[in-house]
């Protein structure tokens, strides 16, 4: 069975060459369904970890473009890298008391925007200038931490930000303002205790922007439209127009969302502490007013897509798309693992190591099969698909293990001021996935960050050829080796004013905002042509 498995795959890789080389299909959808390609996945491995942060990495973000990650951390500064070498672009401090929850660049700016938000509360605004130097601007404020923000898909000025206060805001960069538009007030019998939705995650539909998601902690989430806003707070925006929530979670108080995404087909996806991961279509929704709904056999028919094997107990984490058309769904873990799904069906396919801890953030590449991941642990990893075997699932996954009921916000660190949250995880052991995970030296259990540097720099070293020892599946290989040569190769474009230990500079400032058009690519998830 095996091996005609693997006959199929080759005959139908050569079926796909064939029809591209005679035209018979595009080379963008040719690359799409390369990158989309199951067999891809499975090969997916450690290709550079990038350590220059003292603290855990609450949030990684590539640009538009792919070439260039931007990352923040509990040491409050932000790092732009230039990922494929591990050099740091640029390195400057957010400006921020609190530890950096997340960091975005803003489309259409060459790269020179960044917005950030953070556990103080404040939502700031860096602008880097020709000669390398950063001006940062506060222009909004929450009462209690910040959790995300979300930019608007092709605008270079306008983004949102939520947090824990449960206020919305608006933020227009060309005003340098920020409108609040409503505190997410609390749904059924919470209202009795919670003044308002802690808000941990907002989102927007990248096929309709004037619709954006909210969610926290409580067991929904909302949908809203902007078009109902008037912009001066005299309007019940507030109301939802759809809620979403798997019908068994409904009335459930002890469960919260801690991470949201959108796929291109406007299907929404969330990830609930103490549970699992779903998926919702439209047609799902429970209208403005779920309360009282009745279970139907429509209902059964049309409960949301479960994804099952991680667990999500400890820390906020997101979840996220993966593929250019969003095939695949992927999450972190608070065993530290990686967990790939099939998004049609739930199954999983691939799991990977991504940290000794918990794994928070998993950030797909706008148009490659790349992945970058961060957690407890001080560094980012970055994942290609450059393995010469595919992987199979450990055979210790545990489907439907379950957390302890023990709410979300209880995890969060309070002290801002250690930036160091890497001794979380090792406080109960009974939030790990399984007992065997042994991808990391189980006698570092104090941290030592001497011993974790020496074990990044051996991992630093990971031969970028894929030049590996013993037989692997080989159905695929040319191919491989035609994507590894066009669909990894990025130029930088810019330079730093504080360049990292021995970097040398390699382009010069005209080259900095030479590709202004990199916004272009959001929704296509292909390279703008140079």
């Amino acid at each position: 069975m095996g091996k005609r498995s693997r006959s199929a795959s080759l005959d139908a890789a050569v079926v796909d060459v064939l029809h591209r080389e005679v035209g018979q299909v595009s080379g963008r959808r040719f690359s799409q369904r390369f990158a989309a390609s199951k067999d891809l996945v499975l090969r997916l491995e450690l290709y550079k970890k990038l350590n220059k942060h003292s603290g855990c990495v609450n949030t990684v973000s590539f640009n538009a473009y792919g070439n260039i990650l931007v990352s923040g951390s509990d040491d409050r500064q932000v790092i732009l890298w230039d990922w494929e070498t591990g050099n740091i672009k640029l390195a400057f401090h957010s400006g921020h008391q609190g530890n950096v929850f997340q960091a975005k660049i803003m489309s259409f700016s060459g790269d020179r925007s960044i917005v950030t938000c953070a556990a103080d509360g404040e939502v700031r605004h860096a602008q880097i200038h020709e000669d390398g130097e950063v001006e940062i601007e506060m222009l909004a404020k929450h009462q209690g931490r910040a959790h995300k923000l979300a930019v608007e898909p092709g605008s270079p000025h306008g983004f949102y930000s939520c947090g824990e206060d449960g206020l919305v805001q608006h933020i227009d960069l060309r005003t340098r303002s920020a409108t609040e538009l409503f505190t997410c007030p609390p749904h059924g019998d919470r209202a009795a205790y919670m003044s308002e939705v802690h808000l941990n995650a907002i989102i927007i539909d990248p096929r309709n922007p004037n619709l954006f998601a909210v969610a926290g902690s409580d067991e929904y989430a909302r949908l809203y439209d902007i078009r109902r806003c008037k912009w001066d707070a005299s309007t019940d925006f507030g109301l939802p127009a759809d809620y979403f929530c798997p019908p068994h979670l409904i009335g459930d108080e002890q469960v919260g969302i801690t991470g949201l995404a959108f796929s291109d087909r406007s299907e929404l996806l969330a990830t609930y502490n103490e549970e699992f991961i779903y998926l919702f279509s439209r047609d799902m929704g429970l209208g403005s007013n779920p309360r009282g709904k009745s279970s139907t056999s429509d209902d059964v028919e049309k409960a949301p897509q479960v994804y099952k094997g991680h667990r999500n107990c400890e820390t906020v984490k997101g979840v996220n798309f993966f593929g250019p058309r969003c095939e695949y769904v992927v999450s972190g873990s608070d065993c530290g693992r990686i967990f790939i799904w099939s998004k049609e069906g739930g199954e999983l396919i691939h799991v990977m190591e991504g940290d000794r801890h918990v794994v928070n953030c998993i950030e797909p590449h706008p148009h490659s099969t790349i992945l970058a991941s961060s957690g407890i642990e001080r560094d980012i990893k970055i994942f290609t698909p450059k393995a010469m075997e595919k992987a199979t699932l450990p055979k210790n996954i545990g489907q439907d293990r379950m957390c302890s009921r023990i709410r979300w916000f209880d995890f969060i660190d309070d002290d801002d001021d250690d930036g160091d949250d890497s001794d979380m995880a090792d406080e109960d052991d009974e939030y790990i996935c399984d007992d065997d995970f042994d991808y990391y030296d189980d006698d570092d259990d104090d941290d030592d960050d001497d011993d974790e540097e020496d074990e990044e720099e051996e991992d630093d070293d990971v031969d970028n050829d894929g030049d590996h020892e013993g037989e692997g599946n080989m159905d695929v290989d040319d191919l491989l080796d035609r994507y590894n040569d066009v669909g990894t190769n990025s130029d930088s474009h810019f330079v730093s004013s504080e360049k990292a230990e021995g970097q040398e500079e390699q382009d010069g400032p005209d080259s900095f905002a030479a590709r202004s058009d990199v916004g272009a690519v959001l929704y296509s998830r292909t390279p703008p042509k140079k």
